[in-house]
């Protein structure tokens, strides 16, 4: 027998099967209020965030535009702009007037 996956349950996201690396887990009513501690979440949240917010890569948008999409999804979208760039799921051009995601994740659907 499977445990289901309850959203915001810390049961459910520890269980067996894949649940404790569900990046979903550390988001409230789909918003990420702050970054998870450890680096291998971080990456796993920034990767998610990525695929949601930027579904078709190498699509570009405005500075505008991204920040705005990671609003509805992320406390700081700046911040989470910024670990997008960092971690190399997202390039901008040289003044940052568009961003454009170059990287396919797991999350991808």
């Amino acid at each position: 027998m499977t445990a289901e996956r309850v959203p915001g349950d810390p049961v459910a996201a520890s269980s067996p099967g894949g649940a404790a690396d569900d990046p979903q887990r550390f988001l409230r009513s789909g918003r990420l209020e702050s970054m998870p501690r450890r680096w291998r979440d971080k990456v796993a949240v920034t990767r998610y965030l990525a695929s949601r917010v930027l579904p078709t890569l190498l699509e570009p948008v405005t500075e505008r535009e991204l920040t705005d999409r990671l609003h509805e999804v992320a406390h700081d979208p700046v911040g989470m702009r910024r670990a997008m760039v960092d971690h190399g799921l997202v390039q901008r051009t040289r003044d940052g007037a568009e961003y454009w995601r170059t990287e396919r994740t797991e999350y991808d659907l």
